[in-house]
């Protein structure tokens, strides 16, 4: 039976809204819990593989985001100090297409996927949406959970969904884990307009310039109306966000001595927004009773493999399943769709360490890179991804 109490979504970023409107389309009530004064997206660019496709389809917003995502041709490694190329995968190949079951590889702008989510959400009648409510703590009370929320307000819902981000109040009450844990890589991003990107510089490709601790990622937005610049270098630097203005100096030092086409798009840009690079160590259990954590909150991921928005709206659109098919019983669908989600995000996570590795790679690790990268896969284009693109069979 469905309560009459709704599910309570404490944060209303991209995992938020997509366990949201999972749960709506459902038929379920949900309440999203925002907890700055409106909801929106900070950010810029986001790498959509098929898998997530696979979850736009059965959530109905393939067509929506289709028409704000750019489609690149190819995925290119760059050496940043001799300008080789490394590898090159053609994402936009009808080869790559056919592997992975006719889902595109897409880039969106944060902003318009959130966009995307968020007028969906809107639509739902099932779905009430607030902002300026952060939430501070949680106590469970049989049937129900109670959300106290920073202002002393009190709501109730028949369960609590944590989606607020990598610095969650909701996980430190359950799982009391301390704070995430600091790569030591620091990520300045930027966007250009297409006019202001240097002559022949502008491709669409996802262009990955690997150097000696540092890389530099560009990609087209906006269906090629801006072009997006993530510069990532080692430092000791730490400062708690991911929407500071970056130290000019430290990143051209970090960067000198790379290919005249880093630097000259480095180059152009004045101001740039950086964060710090924080995971947490993969857990096993991240529900108890009728509380659970979806999206960063549960596995927080360093950047790498360009999965976290991917891996949040994986996880919303099976915890919908699982409460489905639970029926009626939250605390087992909670312990169930972490079972179905802790391996395939706990790989993620352990992975995207190990491609950070890679592309920062020097001296001899460096070279070994090269040669090892440049060797022909086995299989259609993307082979070696499979395990992740393949994405997911959905509870049923």
């Amino acid at each position: 039976m469905k309560s009459t109490l709704p599910f309570l979504v404490a944060g209303g970023g991209i995992g938020g809204l997509a366990v949201a409107l999972a749960l709506s389309r459902k038929g379920y009530a949900v309440r999203v819990l925002e907890q700055s004064s409106e909801f929106k997206e900070i950010g810029a660019g986001i790498q959509l593989g098929p898998n997530v496709f696979r979850m736009f389809d059965l959530l109905g917003l393939t067509e929506a985001i289709k028409g704000l995502a750019a489609f690149p041709d190819n995925l290119v490694m760059m050496d940043a100090l001799t300008g080789e190329e490394v590898t090159r995968v053609p994402i936009g190949s009808k080869d790559f297409s056919a592997r992975f079951g006719g889902y595109p590889y897409a880039v969106i702008h944060r902003g318009d996927m959130h966009r995307v989510y968020l007028d969906a959400c809107a639509a739902e009648k099932n779905i009430e949406l607030s902002v300026s409510r952060k939430a501070m703590r949680y106590e469970e009370k049989g049937d129900r959970v109670v959300l106290r929320m920073e202002d002393g307000e009190k709501i109730e819902g028949c369960a609590l969904i944590g989606c607020d981000g990598l610095w969650s109040r909701v996980r430190e009450q359950m799982l009391g884990d301390g704070k995430p844990r600091v790569s030591g890589h620091i990520a300045y991003r930027a966007v250009l307009k297409r006019e202001e990107v240097p002559d022949g510089l502008w491709q669409n490709n996802v262009v990955l310039w690997a150097g000696p601790k540092t890389h530099l990622v560009h990609y087209p937005l906006r269906r090629g109306e801006l072009y997006n610049l993530v510069a990532v270098f080692h430092s000791d630097k730490y400062e708690e966000g991911w929407n500071t203005f970056g130290d000019t100096e430290e990143l051209n030092r970090k960067f000198a001595g790379e290919r005249p086409e880093v630097l000259a798009l480095l180059a152009k840009i004045e101001s740039w927004k950086m964060w710090v690079l924080c995971d947490r160590e993969p857990v096993r259990e991240w529900s108890k009773g009728r509380v659970t954590l979806l999206g960063d909150a549960a596995h927080p991921m360093l950047q790498y493999l360009a999965q976290g928005a991917n891996m949040a709206t994986e996880d919303g659109v099976v915890l919908a399943a699982c409460v489905e098919l639970s029926g009626g019983n939250i605390e087992a669908a909670f312990k169930r769709y972490q079972d179905e989600r802790y391996l395939r995000t706990g790989r993620v996570q352990t992975t995207a360490r190990f491609y950070g590795d890679i592309f920062h790679a020097s001296g001899v690790l460096r070279e070994l890179r090269n040669a090892w990268l440049a060797e022909p896969s086995a299989g259609p284009p993307g082979q070696v991804m499979a395990w992740l693109y393949d994405g997911i069979k959905v509870p049923s």
